[in-house]
């Protein structure tokens, strides 16, 4: 019997789907494009291989799957680096200003946004998303798709920087309007939010090149557009709240289009990170055997997808030994003795 969900590495038959799962959101990271999916898919499996010898080039893009269904049902990728020569990584940082008035005895604190370039950035991670119908369901697959990504910078972390981004969506209109744009971008760029945040994935001249250096007083701005600085839209207050829980701080720094804020941790204070650990399987276990403890447990095959893993009971065995259902095992393709990544679960 098949194991009810997978994760594993997204392949280029994966296109339909990943289209599908994409128009859910269709975010910068992974647009409702078919072309553009198609690049994606190219690239992350050439990221898996080792193909892209640059590791700061690499996209590696994961799927989840309903084995029962064989559908797609979610996704999630880690950026090898935000912030290359031909790409730098551009944010906005936000900051106060008081001014006072001894004359007039009147004291205002004004929030100040000043763009910023870096060409030696963080590793992101992004692209998460669900299928609307899976999101309740008890198995917490949100979190199963979100949680991989650090197994993944645990298990090749010489391939990953020092430290991780998350940029997450703020407040938008139903119809993808950002006010934030708006009153600041498209004044400097005459070009709308999507067609900025579209043309900004492949190349970023045109900010450096039209927007202003420097401070710009979000007093001056309509209240709508101040409203949606630094704030987490409804759709993403969940990964808000996960990523606090596992080490993530917002870093007084928004998305240049958005206003979205980024959040950042030290890779190896992140709790996931620290706690994923290298093991080998030790013993196969019948149903009856099934340990309470539960985790997701990985492994990399010789061959496509190249990455494969599962939330499973385990439990450790010895110094570095790990007990598995004996499904869950075959479901990998792994026996006694094969080299597994695991990460518990709380």
């Amino acid at each position: 019997m098949a194991w009810p969900y997978e994760i594993r590495g997204a392949m280029p038959s994966d296109e339909d789907q990943l289209l599908s799962v994409a128009g859910h959101l269709n975010t910068v990271n992974l647009p409702n494009d078919r072309e553009e999916i198609r690049g994606i898919l190219d690239q992350a499996q050439k990221s898996f291989t080792g193909a892209i010898k640059d590791p700061r080039r690499r996209e590696y893009v994961f799927v989840l799957v309903d084995t029962e269904a064989k559908r797609i049902v979610g996704t999630s990728m880690i950026i090898g680096q935000l912030g290359r020569r031909d790409a730098p990584y551009i944010y906005v940082d936000v900051f106060e200003e008081e001014r006072y008035s001894a004359t007039l005895d009147k004291h205002f604190r004004h929030t100040v946004l000043k763009i910023g370039y870096s060409y030696n950035g963080p590793t992101e991670i992004g692209g998460l998303i669900v299928r609307p119908e899976y999101r309740k369901k008890p198995e917490r697959l949100g979190l199963l798709i979100s949680y991989v990504r650090f197994l993944y910078i645990k298990l090749h972390r010489d391939l990953f920087r020092d430290e991780l981004l998350a940029e997450l969506l703020p407040p938008l209109e139903p119809d993808g309007t950002s006010h934030l744009w708006d009153a600041v971008g498209r004044r400097f760029t005459d070009m709308t939010y999507a067609e900025a945040d579209r043309l900004s994935k492949k190349n970023k001249e045109f900010v450096k090149g039209l927007f202003p250096e420097g401070a710009i007083y979000a007093t001056l701005l309509p209240q709508n557009a101040q409203d949606v600085i630094g704030k987490v839209g409804t759709q993403t207050k969940g990964v808000e709240k996960m990523l606090r829980r596992v080490g993530f701080r917002y870093a007084w720094r928004v998305d240049p289009f958005d206003g979205g804020p980024h959040f950042t941790a030290p890779t190896d204070e992140v709790s996931l990170v620290q706690r994923t650990r290298e093991g080998v399987v030790a013993k196969l276990l019948p149903p009856e055997e099934a340990p309470k403890s539960r985790a997701l447990v990985a492994h990399e095959p010789s061959e496509p997808p190249w990455f494969r893993c599962v939330e499973t009971p385990w439990r450790p065995s010895g110094d570095a030994g790990v007990d598995l259902p004996r499904a869950a095992a075959e479901h990998l393709g792994i026996g006694e003795g094969a080299k597994v990544w695991v990460l518990p679960l709380e």
